[in-house]
């Protein structure tokens, strides 16, 4: 029972917020000896941080052709869009899935569909509120084009927001990645665009909650 309790409450956590972890608790210690109730409240923020950074397993559905949600969040966009230059995906409009994350959200992005990368293209903008339609074109990005088996390819974009300040992608041009895999971070709040190939229909809904890994977003071979 008690090991139930802590496995729905600890999760792991990702490399990536050990140092964070270390400097919050580091300063929850000088909070403490400075004043008890603002002790307090950096004990808050270090479990905050924490929480943040957690990386929990997913379960990705396995029947081949499924795309998946690369964040946790909500649906804040669905329309026709044109997908970034720099990814080389044309310039048709794609239909595109944008889902937005909180600070509360996990943050690490998975990838919908199994796929070779064929880009990845980082480019510099500014800090707008992600939840913005504008950021997809004027805030910071980092995008991957991939191609999947039958020759069809999508994009997934990763977008700063107006906390955001940090997009990590640890995938290259040229790795194959599975459906669900990890590749990248979003530190402290921010968004996702997936650009569908053409004439694959969305399966989710504005206000959706999505689930990283897990919520299937589009079927490949409707």
């Amino acid at each position: 029972m008690t090991v139930s309790i802590l496995s729905t409450f600890v999760k792991p956590m990702h490399p990536e917020g050990r140092r964070f972890v270390a400097i919050a608790a580091g300063l929850t210690v000088l909070l403490f000896l400075i004043w008890t109730p603002l002790g307090w409240i950096g004990l808050g923020l270090t479990v905050w941080v924490y929480y943040f950074f957690r990386d929990p397993e997913r379960v990705t559905p396995v029947r081949p052709g499924l795309m998946v949600s690369p964040a946790d969040g909500i649906v804040s966009l669905l329309e026709p869009a044109v997908p970034p230059a720099e990814l080389g995906l044309g310039a048709a409009p794609m239909t595109r899935i944008s889902v937005f994350m909180s600070v509360f959200n996990c943050h690490v992005n998975r990838l919908p569909a199994a796929g070779r990368v064929t880009k990845v293209a980082y480019r510099p903008g500014k800090f707008l509120n992600a939840s913005l339609d504008k950021a997809s074109e004027d805030n910071e990005r980092n995008g991957l084009a991939v191609e999947l088996a039958d020759g069809r390819r999508y994009g997934v974009v990763q977008i700063a927001g107006l906390v955001a300040r940090r997009i990590l992608c640890w995938t290259a041009e040229g790795q194959s990645l599975a459906t669900g895999e990890r590749f990248g971070l979003i530190r402290f709040g921010s968004r996702l665009d997936i650009y569908l190939p053409e004439g694959v229909e969305p399966r989710v809904a504005i206000g959706q909650t999505m689930v990283a890994g897990e919520t299937v977003i589009a079927d490949l071979g409707a």
